[in-house]
């Protein structure tokens, strides 16, 4: 394997074959590439245990209280004396919270933008807006879960059988979800809802919209209206079950609105656009240890294409920062923009100890079994899908993106939840890295899957559409991976549909983040 775009180092065994991946030079643990037995010799070192795939190896003795060192970084501490070749993990590390001295600045030169002119391009929707979409849908948007099913069974009414009279038209969906009433009318939660469903009814991947609610709930569609400034108009329709009459008489007068809407969508094609319009959510769910080896590095150099295009690539998963996000605040374009992101991991802290819960109840028992140990260990491998560019802004979940780039937004990292997020924000692409078996789908923004390793990916083939897996199996680089990701994009964004847009997953995925009461 060449290593020459990676800060890898591999350890070998006599036999020349790789059988640990040590990530750093200051790291005193390594990571098994395949089962080894208790009694193992390696090139330095002989197993004091089993070591399970993707599990890691002491390197020298860790005394207890000491750090435990990977990615160059700190990922717990040494609960007790741990000797050369043993195991690593749950039952000898501890978690303790971090405690950085922030920099702001320090890495942020502005990246190497190409010329217009040299840009890579695919064929997207334009809208009047000057926003570009990368597919043409039809959205029924219920204000509350009290229309959730009208919502459903108006989106329903359009199968492939009556969009086939419409070409240029991706399709009719329905996203309804579980709040909307029984909250507070200000604050966090309520505030994220309404940036929710505008940020969805303005969505470049949206050419119509039909907003349904009861009428009597706290989530009012004429507030909505007025506080996004949006405009009632032959696409854009609102009604309430209450005022029409019914659930019966509220579903045939969508799917009527809807039946208007089809011939004035269909008239928009396909164009030939810049990258510079792509926006990309950052996303990685049912991670492992492979995830910040092998997937994430590389769909971090195509997050860095992508910026290098023109384009934007949006982290989010604040959680999943936590113990990282001092790399970030050294990208930041100015202090200001660090501070952001430092104040949202502090809201965090506060929140999940009000709550009565640690920043260390993430990894999830899936992560554990594959191998990652602590939240700090998890989110530096996290972090390394935002690639190397600076960063540019921080923004609230679900707040509307407005600068090309590297950017952060604030998310929880339940995968569903933070994707909403980052789409109501303006992603009309989604790249989701997953080491354990993710088959997550998105919609109205179509999701690629990038497999973390090769057993996985020949496991769930028709889940996974990138296997970066061979960068460990087959000897490719993160670079050309990252390639391949970045080719795939534009070929998605252009229509080529993933694998999950062919299964037709993603009409479940639209999951506000839900903060505060239920009353």
């Amino acid at each position: 394997m060449s290593n020459n775009d990676s800060p890898i180092n591999w350890v070998k065994t006599t036999s020349s074959e790789f059988d640990l991946v040590r990530l750093n030079t200051e790291d005193n643990v390594a990571v098994a590439i395949r089962n080894l037995a208790a009694g193992e010799r390696l090139e330095n070192i002989t197993t004091a245990d089993e070591i399970p795939k993707g599990h890691k190896v002491a390197l020298s003795n860790i005394t207890s209280g000491s750090a435990v060192i990977k990615y160059a970084q700190i990922i717990g501490y040494a609960k007790n004396d741990i000797g050369v070749g043993q195991h690593i993990h749950t039952h000898n590390i501890e978690f303790r919270p971090t405690d950085h001295q922030y920099e702001f600045g320090v890495d942020n030169s502005a990246p190497d933008i190409l010329p217009e002119n040299e840009r890579a391009t695919f064929m997207g929707f334009k809208r009047p807006n000057g926003k570009v979409g990368t597919r043409n849908y039809i959205a029924v948007l219920a204000s509350v879960n009290c229309s959730a099913t009208a919502v459903q069974h108006i989106a329903n009414a359009f199968d492939q059988t009556v969009l086939d009279e419409y070409p240029n038209i991706d399709g009719v969906v329905g996203f309804s979800h579980s709040t909307g009433c029984g909250l507070a009318d200000s604050g966090d939660g309520y505030d994220n809802l309404q940036r929710v469903i505008w940020g969805f009814a303005q969505h470049p991947n949206v050419a119509g919209v039909l907003l349904v609610g009861l009428g009597c709930e706290v989530n009012q569609i004429s507030s909505l209206m007025e506080q996004s400034e949006l405009t009632r108009g032959p696409l854009l329709r609102t009604m309430n079950i209450q005022s029409v009459g019914g659930h019966k008489k509220t579903v045939a007068a969508g799917i009527a609105r809807i039946k208007e809407m089809l011939p004035q969508v269909n008239t928009t094609a396909r164009e030939q656009c810049p990258a510079s319009e792509l926006m990309l959510a950052l996303q990685c769910g049912g991670s492992d240890a492979w995830s910040g080896i092998t997937a994430n590095p590389a769909l971090g150099y195509a997050s860095d294409l992508l910026v290098k295009n023109g384009g934007t690539a949006v982290l989010a998963e604040t959680p999943e920062v936590y113990g990282a996000e001092h790399l970030l605040t050294r990208r930041a374009t100015d202090e200001s923009i660090g501070r952001k992101l430092i104040e949202r991991i502090e809201w965090w802290e506060n929140h999940v100890a009000v709550n009565g819960g640690s920043m260390d109840n993430n990894p999830s028992p899936g992560n554990k079994l594959g191998g990652l140990t602590t939240i700090l260990e998890k989110s530096l491998g996290a972090v390394a899908k935002g690639g190397t560019t600076r960063l540019n802004g921080v923004y609230r979940y679900a707040e509307a993106v407005d600068r090309n780039g590297f950017v952060f937004m604030d998310s929880p990292g339940y995968d569903p939840a933070s994707i909403t997020g980052e789409v109501a924000g303006g992603c009309n692409l989604v790249a989701f890295t997953t080491g354990r078996g993710s088959t997550y789908g998105c919609k109205p923004a179509p999701s690629i899957k990038i497999a973390t390793n090769t057993e996985m990916y020949d496991r769930m083939l028709d889940d996974m559409d990138i296997n970066a897996g061979k960068i460990v199996t087959d000897g490719a680089t993160i670079a050309e991976v990252g390639r391949e990701i970045f080719d795939l994009l534009l070929a998605v964004a252009s229509g080529q549909q993933p694998l999950s847009e062919q299964h037709g997953l993603g009409d479940h995925e639209f999951i506000p983040w839900q903060i505060g009461a239920t009353m």
